[in-house]
């Protein structure tokens, strides 16, 4: 490596410890065990993940779960460099180190999953109750978690802009389903 990309690389890191660090800060002050809206989203996290295992179509476990870790993956990459890049952020964490970890460990994926299951069980379109469920996280519920200040979109983000969010999300994380689903079949799997 060249001296000028040492350099940048060093003050990359320095400066993402500074990050660190202040957020753990603001962890600490603003977002942890003695507030209330910290415990508003553990419930966020807990919650959907009782109701899931709960409800989970035990014959389709592994699909579901397949298509739901594909969801919460992407959603996880792509909502982190929103985070990143200063479009939205989450005042209200579980940990400071994993932002929006309620949203895209529980909430969002098993809410796509049951979704996935409903239409799998009842022959009904998944694609169009997908766009339902992406309507109602986008326009229903983000308007909801800003009102009691537990996100906040930035830099022309708007409520259509997560629509579309969701929306490639499920259908990206559905292709890929579907893709190992037919290597799966071509393969003599069931």
């Amino acid at each position: 490596m060249s001296e000028k990309q040492v350099e940048l690389l060093d003050k990359v890191r320095v400066l993402n410890e500074e990050l660190s660090k202040l957020n753990t800060e603001y962890w600490k002050e603003f977002s942890s065990f003695n507030d209330l809206k910290f415990w508003i989203v553990v419930l966020i996290l807990v919650i959907p993940l009782i109701v899931l295992l709960w409800k989970i179509d035990r014959d389709k476990m592994l699909l579901l779960g397949f298509y739901g870790m594909n969801y919460h993956i992407w959603f996880a990459y792509t909502n982190s460099a929103a985070i990143r890049m200063g479009f939205i952020d989450y005042p209200y964490e579980i940990l400071p180190i994993l932002p929006s970890f309620a949203l895209d460990a529980s909430l969002v994926p098993a809410c796509y999953m049951l979704v996935y299951q409903w239409t799998l069980n009842r022959n009904k379109n998944f694609y169009l109750y997908s766009i339902l469920l992406s309507a109602v996280f986008a326009f229903i519920m983000k308007p909801i978690l800003i009102m009691h200040d537990l996100f906040r979109m930035f830099k022309g983000w708007n409520y259509f802009t997560l629509f579309l969010f969701y929306v490639g999300l499920f259908i990206f994380s559905k292709v890929i389903t579907n893709i190992f689903l037919k290597m799966q079949e071509q393969h003599g799997g069931k």
